[in-house]
């Protein structure tokens, strides 16, 4: 078999990729424009916000039941979303994950490791720290801080 013919079969199956017009870097306003176009969402807006959120769902949960021990499972769940999600915001905005792409990797990898074992360790330290525990207060308060990262991606969209 001809040499030339098997290696225009083998890149045949790539002429997709010889269309793509080659990559320009952009002008300073282009830029400009596609940040205006994608804001960034501040991650301490998202924490910020599942405090509020936290701090509402333990005021209602205090309001509906008159129960101290719900108030405080409630405050905790909400805790237990905020406080990992400080920690990870903390270390996603230090200017260490910036040096370089491989470093942001590693660290977002780094960050959402403590993130998840912050969590963990705070469910299973619930019990030891507040008693008597209302699980379903404080999973009701957990469950809708988190929910809060879907409302960051429409904040991201305005």
């Amino acid at each position: 078999m001809n040499d030339s013919l098997a290696h225009g079969a083998m890149r045949k199956g790539f002429q997709d990729e010889l269309d793509e017009p080659p990559v320009q870097a952009l002008s300073f306003d282009e830029a400009q424009a596609l940040r205006a176009r994608n804001p960034v969402v501040s991650p301490w807006r998202v924490v910020g916000t599942q405090a509020v959120v936290g701090a509402v769902v333990a005021g209602l949960a205090w309001g509906l039941t008159n129960a101290v021990p719900v108030f405080w499972s409630a405050l905790y769940g909400a805790a237990t979303a905020v406080v990992p999600g400080a920690l990870m915001a903390r270390g996603m905005t230090s200017r260490f994950t910036s040096l370089s792409p491989g470093v942001s990797g590693v660290s977002v990898m780094l960050w959402s490791l403590v993130k998840i074992g912050v969590s963990v360790l705070m469910l299973v330290m619930a019990p030891r720290l507040i008693q008597p525990l209302s699980w379903p207060a404080l999973l009701v308060a957990l469950v809708l801080c988190v929910q809060v990262y879907w409302f960051a991606l429409l904040w991201r969209k305005r």
